[in-house]
């Protein structure tokens, strides 16, 4: 009887692993990466997922205005391609 059971037992324990190890961590960092894109404000120093070095200027729902470089050239780009905050440090040259 135990043998007709032992492949449920062993899918469920797979499955249980593939959670625990795979999905639930990723879930975890989903939900920070969307804290913390929620929580852009003026004056944030930033790095986008292209790797462009930034001060946000400007705020609007999903676009945010950045500084970039030394002549502080505009850009314009989605509140989704910020990939981190900088805390405490600044890219003036």
């Amino acid at each position: 009887m135990a043998g007709t059971y032992s492949p449920i037992i062993m899918t469920a324990v797979f499955l249980g692993i593939f959670y625990f190890l795979i999905i639930r961590p990723q879930q975890k960092r989903d939900k920070q990466v969307k804290e913390m894109r929620s929580n852009l404000k003026v004056g944030d120093q930033i790095v986008t997922i292209g790797g462009i070095h930034g001060k946000i200027t400007k705020i609007k729902e999903d676009v945010l205005t950045i500084e970039v470089g030394a002549d502080k050239l505009k850009l314009q780009i989605a509140r989704w391609a910020v990939g981190n905050v900088n805390k405490g440090e600044t890219t003036e040259e």
